[in-house]
């Protein structure tokens, strides 16, 4: 069954979006702001913190950076209007990283700067192995200027992982630690810079997460792995991590019933709420990053109609 799900997911990018965005509704709150803040107000009813992220990466003209960094400045505005309890994630490919470091910094800082004014938060997305180094000069740049307002994001398959988190402990103070979301990685790097193997990665999860829990740093624990949800159970208890210094955080529509057992557990939980008319892109990676996925859209097609 296997190799079908890989099969689908290899063909996912071929075939008509009306068909893709069947399956994908589930896993992005929709193509409009108003309909991620709708999403966002039920989830907070619920009691889960949300994360908006306006899809969109790897642009192509400096152009649309700008018109990508007033859009964000809008989304902080209005989210912050509509009262909601969440902060914001962004790609800094979507403002221009690969073209022009120094723009992609100062759109960014402006989002940051907005964001303050609420006395909110951004989280700087990690992007593939050609971005690492920018977006962490861009984070150590932006955590000088706003020490509580900002964030980053670092992935477990990649072998640098620890050595960056290492060298980063330079910026973490009691009074203004460290903020990173810790995640698995979904880009497709080769072997040479990425841990492959299921176990491997997961080892690796877990031994950077004991590093930044016992070191203070304050973690978005980001993954839908039960044993890695254990894993981190048993290091919060480990260091006796207060619950105001650690959060998990998952994916829109994923794993919602393994999600509800944490909150249940009394842990705060953020769901990354993602939105925008970019979601076609997000949709197929996210298949390659779980190819069982693919059985699911056949779910959609055939039995939902």
């Amino acid at each position: 069954m296997m190799w079908f799900n890989k099969m689908v997911a290899a063909m996912l990018p071929l075939m008509p979006k009306n068909l893709v965005w069947i399956f994908s509704k589930r896993y992005i709150a929709g193509t409009k702001l108003s309909q991620a803040v709708s999403i966002s107000q039920k989830l907070n009813g619920e009691g889960y913190m949300v994360t908006i992220d306006l899809l969109g990466e790897f642009i192509e003209d400096l152009s649309e950076a700008t018109k990508n960094k007033e859009e964000y400045l809008n989304i902080v505005d209005t989210i912050q209007k509509n009262g909601i309890d969440g902060n914001y994630s962004l790609k800094p490919t979507m403002f221009g990283l690969l073209l022009d470091k120094e723009v992609a910094y100062q759109n960014i800082r402006e989002i940051v700067k907005k964001a303050v004014e609420y006395n909110n938060f951004v989280r700087i997305d990690m992007e593939d192995s050609s971005c690492v180094d920018m977006e962490i000069e861009i984070y150590r740049k932006l955590k000088k200027e706003f020490p509580k307002n900002v964030g980053l994001v670092m992935q477990a398959y990649m072998r640098r992982t620890m050595n960056d988190l290492q060298s980063m402990m330079d910026m973490h103070t009691k009074e203004d630690p460290l903020n990173f979301r810790l995640c698995k990685g979904i880009y497709v790097e080769p072997a040479s810079i990425a841990y492959k193997k299921y176990e491997e990665i997961n080892a690796h999860y877990l031994e950077d997460l004991e590093f930044l829990l016992k070191n203070g740093v304050y973690v978005g624990i980001a993954t839908h792995d039960t044993p890695l949800i254990e894993g981190a159970y048993k290091l919060l208890e480990k260091y006796q991590v207060p619950k105001d210094k650690y959060e998990f955080q998952m994916l829109y529509g994923v794993t919602p019933a393994l999600r509800k057992s944490i909150i249940d557990k009394g842990h705060r939980l953020r769901v990354y709420v993602p939105f925008g008319k970019d979601w076609f892109a997000y949709s197929t990676r996210r298949l390659k990053e779980n190819p069982k996925m693919a059985a699911e859209i056949m779910k959609a097609l055939f039995v939902r109609g």
